[in-house]
């Protein structure tokens, strides 16, 4: 089977940096690029854990680079300083090897380039907000074409969305993250005909990350990825915590662990309700993962952050 190609839009928080690492262990994947989309992050930080792990596995060559475009709900500071205190890490800071280049293009730009040159189309695998993809396509609308899919972690369809308490005057807790962060974004590629799969909060609640997991990661330390995994989910433990992220990332590689659906959808942009994603009868047709085989996906989880060579 040939590789898939995928270039990756993340927005630095921990869900995104585990899902980053998960993807370089696929063998069924070539990574073109790594976009970083500055929502629940702060930007330098978030792009320097990028290059660090790219360098802990031998990855250098991956380009990268940083997304300039801004969101109407900006992410709390609380959520968004995880990316510092990962930066600062020891396994990510004792190699004295030179660190992957960051582009001088946008991320933008880097997305626009990529899709053009590529051999084939491309699945763009978004663990953020969609703003970059739109800002893409805005500038370059024939780079439509040239996506293969977008596989999101977004939008909650028929469960309780995740913007509460910060936004309360603003949202009425109807909205999911990545959706609330830029909800014209999103309901611009909802305007496209690209075909979405998308991970819903519907699906992520009910995939938790348990201390059986955290357990079973910390006996497999010896392996980087694991120590990091499991140093990265040490600083989520404060709170309820999913495979949000990761999850929608494993589908690249492992599909036959989920059960997929058509659903008709539409994006609410305005109102106390800016952000949700809605079923709506006669609304965009996209996929959505309703279930997944919870077993083997922490199973497959263990056995890639317990592989010691990045062979690609």
């Amino acid at each position: 089977m040939p590789q898939r190609l995928v270039l990756m839009d993340h927005d630095g928080a921990i869900d995104d940096f585990l899902s980053l690492m998960l993807l370089l262990t696929m063998s069924e994947v070539e990574i073109l690029g790594v976009v970083v989309t500055p929502a629940d992050c702060y930007i330098g930080a978030a792009t320097s854990v990028t290059q660090k792990i790219l360098r802990l596995v031998e990855q250098n060559t991956i380009p990268i680079a940083k997304s300039t475009v801004r969101g109407i709900n900006p992410f709390p500071a609380d959520f968004r300083r995880d990316c510092l205190i990962i930066n600062n890490l020891p396994i990510l800071n004792e190699s004295v090897g030179s660190l992957p280049a960051i582009a001088t293009k946008s991320g933008q730009e880097l997305m626009v380039e990529t899709l053009q040159n590529a051999p084939q189309p491309v699945t763009l695998m978004v663990t953020g907000p969609l703003t970059t993809v739109a800002e893409a396509i805005a500038f370059q609308p024939q780079i439509v074409d040239r996506i293969a899919e977008i596989v999101w972690m977004g939008g909650a369809l028929e469960v309780s969305g995740n913007v509460q308490q910060a936004f309360a005057h603003e949202q009425n807790g109807s909205a999911e993250w990545n959706v609330f962060w830029d909800a014209f974004a999103a309901k611009q590629i909802w305007d496209t005909e690209i075909d979405i799969t998308l991970c819903p909060l519907d699906l992520t609640n009910n995939v938790p990350v348990t201390s059986e997991f955290i357990h079973q990661l910390a006996k497999q330390r010896k392996y980087p990825l694991s120590d990091l995994a499991g140093l990265c989910y040490a600083l989520a433990m404060t709170q309820d915590y999913y495979f949000w992220d990761i999850l929608a990332t494993a589908y690249l590689a492992r599909p036959e662990l989920y059960q997929v659906v058509e659903r008709e959808t539409d994006i609410i942009t305005t109102g106390s309700s800016q952000g949700r994603t809605i079923l709506k009868s006669g609304g965009r047709k996209i996929k959505v993962m309703t279930q997944v085989d919870r077993e083997k996906f922490y199973s497959y989880l263990l056995q890639q952050f317990s592989l010691t060579l990045i062979n690609k």
